[in-house]
């Protein structure tokens, strides 16, 4: 139980979970413990990495991980937290991109110990009389009762039919595969209770729910999102995955620890006692983190050297080894910066460019440059930088 609950915000009930808990040592049968991933973001982050680890740690125990690919459920698109109805996918785009969730996914799972189930299997047969009597086992004021529906409904934001299928059809998988405990992030409380009241329909023993907390991104502020943008991808690069890490606020440091590392309570514990301590940098904290971080995903190896290639750049002020080169063709011998950044695909656009270098995010050589009508000569390679972390080494062709 300390290994379950470390990091959770809620378990429902938490006396049924010691029952079963007790009755699978007891039996020696293990927990069928429940997972649905929505393939509409085949792009995994350390968000993602919350209810997975906790996943693993069901796995640890002896337990079954069942991972469910709602390839049927996201040609609906799950409404949690969403204030306006979401776009639907094809069923084709749903099965390549649960593909590509379960192969990041096996960075943290045990894949001996997962199951893997597409939800169409069930819901695909159902027919419309099934439909309507699983309808029938819900009402739309309790379905009103859930927060991001009632934000909607008061704001006058349409809610289609549909939506309100979802938390339904998320409950069958619970029955198809008859689900001893369902996790998920905080922002599933509700669909994963919908789930434990179908199961008793259906004369099922209703799952344990345990919810873990929503990671704020590397902004401080929202929650991790690649739309947002303050994301840590699983897939990053490790040297792009260091400097993100650290680049997060100093509140953030003991979450991250908690929550995505494989330290021991005990170190957890030290780490909490080194925050309040004024005499600690938060940033050595930070580069353990980062360090840590890129250990897990990419290799003792390739951690030392992310941490090495970072302080060379930002602790001693220097060009990093290998640096990615751009040969550059030109009739001229000189070309304006905001063009190179765009030709170069620094920026993706001129505006964006002229932002980056009023911003003081463009530097040549190491010389910040400030002014956008800047004129760049093409007669030798340079070093161009932009941002924190982002080299191109520009090497000029002319022709004559």
């Amino acid at each position: 139980m300390d290994l379950i609950k470390r990091g959770v915000v809620e378990i429902i009930p938490e006396e049924e979970l010691v029952k079963k808990i007790e009755n699978s040592i007891k039996t020696g049968k293990p927990l069928r413990v429940k997972l649905g991933c929505d393939p509409t973001r085949p792009d995994l982050h350390l968000g993602h990495s919350v209810v997975l680890r906790k996943l693993r740690h069901f796995q640890e125990l002896g337990h079954i991980a069942i991972l469910i690919i709602g390839d049927f459920t996201a040609m609906i698109g799950d409404p949690s937290g969403q204030n306006k109805t979401r776009p639907q996918l094809s069923f084709e785009e749903t099965r390549v991109n649960g593909q590509t969730y379960f192969e990041q996914a096996k960075k943290i799972l045990l894949p001996e110990r997962v199951e893997i189930r597409y939800n169409s299997e069930w819901l695909g047969k159902m027919t419309f009389e099934d439909v309507i009597r699983l309808a029938s086992k819900y009402t739309v004021a309790r379905m009103l009762e859930r927060d991001d529906f009632t934000k909607r409904y008061k704001s006058g934001e349409p809610i289609s039919i549909h939506e309100l299928l979802y938390p339904l059809a998320q409950a069958m998988d619970s029955v198809a595969i008859e689900a001893d405990v369902e996790l998920g992030g905080t922002d599933q409380k509700f669909n994963l209770l919908v789930g434990r009241d179908i199961q008793r329909e259906f004369g099922q023993e209703p799952q344990v729910i345990i919810t873990t907390p929503l990671l704020v991104g590397t902004d401080g502020v929202e929650k991790m999102s690649k739309s947002l943008g303050n994301y840590i991808a699983l897939n990053d690069p490790p040297f792009e995955m260091y400097g993100k890490t650290m680049s997060i606020p100093d509140e953030l440091i003991y979450d991250y620890f908690l929550l995505t590392t494989d330290l021991s309570p005990a170190e957890i514990e030290q780490i909490k006692k080194q925050l309040q301590d004024p005499n600690v940098n938060p940033r050595d904290l930070k580069r353990k983190l980062a360090w840590e971080l890129v250990r897990m995903y990419h290799g003792v190896e390739a951690a030392n050297k992310a941490q090495d290639e970072f302080d060379k750049i930002f602790v001693k002020k220097e060009i990093p080894d290998e640096i990615e080169e751009f040969e550059i063709d030109s009739k001229d011998e000189k070309i304006r910066l905001v063009d190179l950044l765009v030709h170069t695909k620094l920026a993706s656009s001129k505006s964006e460019a002229k932002r980056l270098i009023q911003l003081g995010g463009v530097s040549i050589d190491g010389n910040r440059i400030n002014d956008i009508d800047t004129i760049v000569e093409l007669k030798e390679s340079f070093v161009i930088k932009v941002g924190k972390r982002k080299f191109l080494r520009i090497k000029p062709k002319i022709k004559n």
